[in-house]
């Protein structure tokens, strides 16, 4: 089902001063900034060199989830996200095995992925993200 972790997101009030933390003093590389205005967030990939990624996430609006998430528990991690080679097949597999999903069909995602979300009630309290990459 999962080939393996894609990223770790975080979220945070100031994506310059994250993106200033994590590059310029703990060294991770700077792989990309993206603004996905539908999901109301502005994201920046960050790599240690690994396969596994950060994700930095800056609310675009107080209506965000990510502001939401910010309001009531501060800034940290928010979820992490799984790579999957057939999204649609996941999903079906999960919804058929009971897992309660926030997106049943995938939505667009930084980067031309697909991205679906599982909900934290059927995962122990973690918000789980499902990625295809093209």
């Amino acid at each position: 089902m999962f080939v393996g972790v894609d990223h770790v997101g975080v979220a945070v009030k100031s994506l310059d001063d994250a993106v200033k933390l994590y590059r310029d003093i703990l060294g991770f590389k700077l792989g990309g900034i993206h603004t996905l205005t539908e999901r109301k967030v502005k994201v920046a990939f960050l790599s240690s060199g690994g396969e596994t990624n950060v994700e930095l996430l800056e609310p675009l609006g107080s209506d965000s989830t990510i502001a939401k998430f910010l309001e009531t528990r501060g800034e940290g991690i928010h979820h992490f996200a799984m790579k999957v080679e057939n999204i649609e097949a996941v999903l079906d597999d999960l919804k058929r095995k009971g897992v309660t999903l926030i997106d049943e069909k995938p939505q667009a995602g930084a980067g031309g992925a697909k991205i679906a979300f599982v909900h934290p009630k059927s995962t122990k309290g973690v918000l789980l993200e499902l990625c295809e990459r093209p």
